[in-house]
């Protein structure tokens, strides 16, 4: 072979790599094959908007999300719903920080995969492309959930209305195959303030009327068909996420027992007792635990 035959070769050998690594230069569909997790994403410098396969989604289970019970209930429920090809609601999980509504949803992916679930991760930047989405899956067999994470509007913004448009509101009907799963802070996603209650109207009886802004901060939310709300845990509650996270790090009862002061004295420091910062105290100490001997 002759230096420009082996020239050309390896060319062509890196060239295969580069485009095996590179975003598909048109909205063309993904291997759906080789994830059950995507992210929608833009191309930088314009183009064709893509999915990017997730190859390493988060493996919680339902069974690691404690003291959430009715709200697991009700989004396992729809869910399954969902995937037997019945009908199911758009959710909206708002409340405490770290109380386990986006691990909830991830672990519905985990729950139902194996039945067709697929989940689709969204950035709040891009909800205006959500046609283009719902149209890329509409003709797929599997079943579809669309992840907004921590979702919260200024007013005006151009995903406000895009997302309502998507919920409910398009000439075109809503994909069969599509629900939207958002979780939030703000139970209607929008700041509350309290310039809005001077617009509320006093009927002959007496009755307050909510007006326009306040109408408009509520259209939201109630495009949701289901609701769910969570709400900061107990000392004990907190203590039992601990304990179950430091039980699956291979703690044993003692080290667990032994760990509850240390673990009170980090959620004081973090000002919560979230299922969140128990999660990561339990890291803390398992790890710290298998870096050092145990003493008698």
């Amino acid at each position: 072979m002759s230096p420009l035959e082996q020239f050309l070769h390896r060319a062509e050998n890196l060239l295969a790599r580069v485009e095996a690594i590179l975003p598909p230069a048109s909205g063309r569909e993904p291997d759906w094959k080789r994830a059950t997790a995507f992210r929608w994403r833009r191309r930088a410098g314009g183009g064709a908007n893509y999915l990017q396969p997730v190859l390493h989604a988060s493996t919680i289970r339902f069974e690691d999300l404690q003291h959430v019970e009715a709200q697991k209930a009700q989004l396992e429920q729809n869910t399954r719903q969902f995937v037997a090809r019945r009908p199911a609601n758009n959710v909206l999980l708002t409340g405490a920080r770290g109380t386990g509504k986006s691990s909830l949803i991830k672990a519905c992916l985990n729950g139902f995969a194996d039945q067709g679930l697929r989940l689709i991760e969204v950035d709040k930047a891009d909800l205006a492309d959500l046609p283009d989405i719902v149209d890329l899956v509409a003709s797929r067999p599997e079943r579809f959930v669309i992840f907004c994470d921590d979702l919260s509007f200024e007013e005006g913004e151009a995903g406000y209305k895009a997302l309502k448009v998507a919920l409910d509101g398009s000439i075109a009907t809503q994909s069969d195959n599509v629900l939207i799963y958002a979780t939030s802070n703000r139970r209607h996603l929008m700041p509350e303030k309290m310039a809005d209650n001077t617009g509320y109207k006093h009927g002959d009886d007496g009755e307050l009327h909510p007006g326009e802004a306040v109408e408009e901060k509520i259209s939201l939310s109630e495009r949701f068909g289901l609701w769910l709300s969570f709400y900061p845990f107990r000392q004990d509650d907190y203590l039992e996420i601990v304990a179950h996270w430091l039980q699956s790090f291979g703690c044993t009862a003692q080290q667990i027992d032994g760990a509850r002061g240390e673990a009170l004295q980090w959620a004081l420091g973090r000002g919560s007792r979230s299922g969140r910062v128990a999660w990561q105290f339990a890291k803390d100490f398992a790890g710290k635990r298998a870096t050092q001997p145990d003493h008698p």
